[in-house]
């Protein structure tokens, strides 16, 4: 063991080395870097470093923080009911809209790909829409209103399967699923418009020399030469879909109520703008907010290793 970290520990300061003798030999490079450098540095890295700081104090806005260690931690963890609700509401949206919108996603571009260029135009506008259109989804509240107005409950006491109005957006048991319907609605636009400018990008030679070599129907064809030429936009679009599947707020928000019905549409974010917005406890939403860091970096760190297994 000592001598394989001995090993472990040379090699990295080679690599070290090496790396700073490149720096060296490449500064002007890293000059014309600088600015952007300096402000992804000052908006996305200090911002970062600072939450994780604050999420080890407690800090009300109006006192200056004070060091508690991992205080915050043991109380979301062990003491916050609501919390432990939230983690589990967005790891079930992430579980099922997630991945089920990717997949969709790319379906339907890899569908609309071999269409003519008009009607491709058309799909990808309807599919677009959603992503651009703001808080269009609140258009939903109407569809699920718990009277005899609301369209769904109209339908379904027209055609004799309810009696009753349901609460759709109020009732513990219906409001999950309905803001997952919505949100799978909305996570079909930036992924599909990636996927569909990488289907255009993919060389047609290669299908060529694909059945030259072997390649026998689409399916094959899709896994040894769509997929491979498609992996920085398969990236792309994983991370988007974790990013929009993690960061639910707005939409379990607006629709359920802010708190919802026994917190039953509680996320993660609406935990921490709780508690950062209303509470002003600054200090237990930075530890929430680190808590969704992590997570979300270990989901990202999954879905690249699965993709590099992808046409091999």
């Amino acid at each position: 063991m000592k001598e394989y970290l001995q090993k472990y520990f040379t090699l990295r300061k080679h690599n070290a080395k090496v790396a700073y003798k490149k720096a060296k030999n490449r500064k002007m490079c890293y000059l014309f870097l600088a600015p952007y450098a300096i402000l992804f540095t000052m908006f996305y890295v200090f911002p970062v470093l600072a939450s994780i700081y604050f999420s080890f104090t407690y800090y009300n806005v109006l006192e200056a923080p004070r060091f508690i260690g991992l205080q915050n931690y043991i109380s979301l963890i062990l003491q916050d009911d609501i919390f432990l609700i939230g983690v589990k509401n967005t790891l079930l949206i992430a579980v099922i809209t997630g991945p089920l919108g990717y997949i969709m996603s790319f379906l339907f571009a890899w569908l609309i790909n071999e269409l003519p260029r008009w009607v491709r135009s058309i799909a990808v506008m309807v599919f677009y829409a959603p992503s651009i259109a703001g808080n269009c989804f609140v258009i939903f509240s109407v569809f699920f209103r718990g009277d005899a107005y609301g369209y769904v409950n109209a339908f379904l006491i027209n055609l004799g399967i309810i009696d009753k109005p349901i609460l759709w957006l109020v009732n513990p048991q219906y409001m999950l699923p309905i803001c997952m319907l919505v949100i799978l609605w909305m996570s079909l636009g930036s992924g599909f418009l990636s996927f569909v400018a990488g289907l255009q990008g993919v060389d047609k030679s290669q299908f060529e020399a694909g059945y030259m070599d072997g390649i026998k129907n689409r399916w094959q064809e899709l896994w040894f030469i769509t997929l491979p030429n498609m992996k920085p936009m398969l990236m792309f679009g994983a991370v988007m879909a974790i990013t929009q599947a993690f960061n639910v707020a707005d939409v379990t928000m607006q629709l359920c109520g802010f708190p919802s019905t026994d917190y039953a549409a509680r996320t993660i974010v609406a935990h921490l703008i709780d508690y950062g917005s209303m509470r002003f406890e600054m200090g237990y939403a930075c530890a929430i907010a680190t808590i969704l860091f992590l997570m979300m970096i270990l989901c990202n760190k999954a879905i690249q290793s699965f993709l590099r297994r992808v046409g091999t």
